[in-house]
């Protein structure tokens, strides 16, 4: 575990934009390096357990294991012993990765599973337990003032679920407080840092872009997912369901331009699920989520084995929420003055390598280690620029595989995709790079708080030429 550091400059005033993965680890990471005047800034009025199911590969457990939260991110969680490939029709296994000694003998970790809530809920508390960082909720980033290092927040009106500060210290329920006596005012805030980590739909990403005359276009992939869950409760113990919740496994069936990926959360008593499938209902929309029809989700997976359909037909009528898989390719930039985009504003990654939240934790202890060592405000911008330089090339390559992924596992030639994956046991390339061994090292060796702080240097060196 980490010590907490002493940084050159420890008052240097940090202001988070969003409370997601990427911010309130940016604030837990910054704690732990020991700064003092963090502030975090969220538009929702609470923070609370929404979600599905996220993975924990080794490279995001290290990270929360240098700050002290990993038990309380995978206690309630399930160790994958074994990952399925699956033909989506016969329900024939094609190829299977064994985790059971692998993972946690070559990367010093296991792959976990556990509701997206709990990663959440390990970095909030974290950064709230520091003493050092302040969530403000209820608040919206109406504009930014990236020459001058400031943005302007509106607060909800108080009494209307909202405008309220949550203080270092304590339990979220018993520091909270309104902010305003009077709602709806606007404030600039005025900062050394701004660290923006508000999303895919990043209107920090969208400003920084107009500034360098940039459209901050978005990529439709063409496709969608339903991300669903059956609880225990609900299955009757069928004996055929049951291993779903009592094992150790994850699951991919795939077939043509579609698949679902599936596994146990909370201790077993969530049978978490995943989909890819065409998009039909987003394509004319300007919408990023709906509630989906689940008869027409037994529509799309139609075809699917019995068991899958098992499971589908007990997922809850008013429970099946369908998402559009939107995508950037790499930005040019992440960098204006002194302020920084994080996680999904700056490398939205599609979900088919299990490393959207990881690269975005990552980010942000990488930001934690190169802010410690600036020795002046004025190099503040100098050190952010060696942060996306540090960054850039693993993100951009992580967003790349994905998108290659995706496409690889939706292929219409399913006799040629299966034999492939038949072909794993005999040395063959594993045509799924979530669970190839090459991928795995480039992805799971990483310690990106030794990288930042070996790298420093040379980097931050380079930056003073751009």
């Amino acid at each position: 575990m980490t010590a907490t550091m002493t940084p050159h400059l420890p008052d240097l005033r940090i202001h988070i934009i969003g409370a997601g993965m990427g911010g309130a680890g940016a604030a837990l990471a910054c704690a732990k390096q020991g700064f003092k005047d963090i502030h975090v800034w969220e538009a929702a009025p609470a923070i609370g357990e929404v979600g599905a199911g996220i993975n924990i590969p080794p490279n995001l457990a290290r990270v929360l294991d240098s700050w002290g939260v990993l038990s309380i991110c995978t206690d309630e969680g399930i160790v994958i012993t074994h990952a399925n490939v699956l033909d989506c029709e016969t329900d024939e296994v094609l190829t299977t990765a064994d985790y059971s000694n692998y993972m946690e003998q070559n990367f010093g970790y296991p792959f976990t599973t556990v509701h997206r809530s709990a990663l959440q809920k390990c970095l909030l508390e974290g950064a709230k337990n520091s003493g050092v960082v302040t969530f403000h909720l209820g608040n919206f980033i109406t504009e930014y003032d990236f020459d001058n290092t400031r943005f302007q927040v509106k607060h909800r009106p108080r009494g209307a679920n909202g405008d309220s500060t949550v203080t270092s210290g304590g339990g979220a329920s018993d520091a909270v407080t309104g902010r305003l006596a009077e709602g709806g005012e606007t404030e600039w805030i005025d900062a050394d840092v701004i660290i923006c980590a508000d999303g895919i739909k990043s209107k920090a990403r969208a400003a920084m872009m107009a500034r360098k005359g940039e459209v901050d276009e978005v990529e439709d992939t063409g496709q969608a997912a339903y991300r669903i869950m059956v609880r225990r409760s609900a299955i009757n113990e069928d004996p055929e369901l049951v291993p779903f919740f009592t094992g150790t496994q994850s699951y991919r069936w795939i077939g043509e331009k579609r698949h679902i990926i599936a596994y146990p959360i909370e201790r077993g008593d969530l049978f978490n699920m995943s989909t890819t499938q065409p998009d039909r209902h987003f394509v004319e929309a300007d919408t990023w989520t709906a509630v989906g029809s689940k008869d027409e989700m037994l529509k799309t997976f139609h075809d699917f084995c019995p068991r899958v359909q098992k499971l589908l037909n007990l997922v809850p009528e008013g429970e099946v929420l369908e998402w559009k898989l939107r995508a950037h390719q790499p930005l040019p930039h992440w960098i204006d003055g002194k302020s920084a985009l994080v996680g999904d504003a700056c490398h939205p990654t599609l979900p088919h390598i299990a490393q959207g939240a990881a690269m975005a934790v990552e980010d942000a202890a990488a930001l934690g280690v190169i802010l410690a060592k600036v020795k002046s405000k004025d190099d503040i911008h100098q050190a952010l620029l060696t942060y996306q330089n540090l960054r850039k090339p693993r993100t951009d390559w992580a967003v790349l595989t994905a998108a290659a992924n995706s496409k690889g596992l939706h292929t219409n030639d399913k006799e040629a995709r299966n034999q492939a994956f038949r072909d794993v046991k005999n040395g063959g390339p594993n045509p799924d790079k979530m669970i190839s061994r090459d991928i795995h090292d480039r992805l799971f060796l990483y310690d990106v708080e030794k990288d930042a702080a070996q790298q420093y240097d040379a980097l931050f060196a380079k930056a003073k030429d751009e």
